[in-house]
């Protein structure tokens, strides 16, 4: 194990990608990426973690994007396997934390 995280790779070029969203959109990065950058976070609906920032989340990401930094969300997860990841259940949580960016699957 790591003793220290790996410095990130500013600058490096994300790949393009199109993927549905929890409000019956598709998007792709270039939809999403910001004049001044992009914030990619992988998050879903069932994480603790997540569920316990989930007010400064969405505070931060309509701070950055008022700075011209894109923010998107990614749920990756399996539905099948955590229906509580399930695009209804995204597009209820996105209203209800009032997300200023698309969430993804």
């Amino acid at each position: 194990m790591a003793v220290s995280p790996p410095v990130c790779a500013f600058g490096w070029p994300a790949p393009d990608f199109k993927l549905p969203a929890a409000d019956g959109k598709t998007y792709a990065f270039s939809d999403i990426q910001g004049p001044r950058g992009t914030v990619v976070m992988f998050i879903c609906n069932h994480c603790p973690y997540v569920l316990a920032i989930l007010d400064r989340l969405t505070q931060d990401a309509k701070a950055l994007q008022a700075l011209g930094i894109g923010v998107v969300a990614i749920c990756a997860n399996d539905a099948q396997a955590y229906p509580e990841d399930g695009f209804a259940q995204m597009a209820d949580l996105a209203e209800r934390a009032g997300f200023t960016f698309p969430y993804l699957h």
